[in-house]
Order: structure tokens, then sequence, then C-alpha cells
């Protein structure tokens, strides 16, 4: 089994929605692009996001047990995958790559 890096890519923040949808939420994101993580296998690593790591896990799951190619040519390195947490007023774009590393 392998580590994953993961690096935020991208944040957004849809205030129009956030306005008409949500009920406010003082502290709802801590994540910055440029910032990484390693998972060690398939374990969540320290300070990332819950509801980001459901999304991400399976996809971080197959990548560190030697899993590529998802969606049959979908990224163009087989070995990582582009995921979204799956919040809909201000989603998180991460990549997810393999390394070369063993996991502990």
């Amino acid at each position: 089994m392998k580590k994953c890096k993961i690096t935020v890519m991208r944040t957004a923040c849809y205030r129009d929605l956030m306005a008409k949808y949500e009920n406010y939420i003082e502290h709802a994101c801590d994540m910055k692009e440029g910032q990484t993580f390693i998972a060690n296998g398939w374990e969540k690593p320290d300070g990332m996001c819950e509801s980001a790591w459901q999304s991400m896990s399976p996809f971080v799951m197959t990548l560190a047990h030697g899993g590529s190619n998802f969606y049959n040519g979908w990224m163009k390195n087989k070995k990582s995958a582009m995921i979204s947490c799956n919040d809909g007023f201000r989603p998180v774009s991460f990549l997810i790559e393999t390394l070369d590393e063993d996991a502990e």
C-alpha cells in the first residue's frame, strides 16, 4: 500500500447561494489553496475536513492500493484524481496523487 499526497487546488465560495439557502455558519472551512496532506494508505490525514474526506476517501483507498486510470483515461496522470468536497456553498477541489513511498 502507498501513501497519497492530497493538495488543495482551488476553493470557491458562492455567497449568493449562501445568502438564499444557508443558515449562517461561523466557521465552516479551513482549507487553503496550496495546502497539502499526506494520507498514510487509507488513513485520513490530521487536519483534513471530515466532509471532504468522505468525498475523497474511496479514491484515496483505490490509489493507495495500486488502482489507477479512473473512468477510462479521465486524468492525464493515471495515478491521480481531482475530487471536490460535497459542500455546495464553498466547494474545495483536491488533487490526489499516489506517492512512491510505502504506507507505514
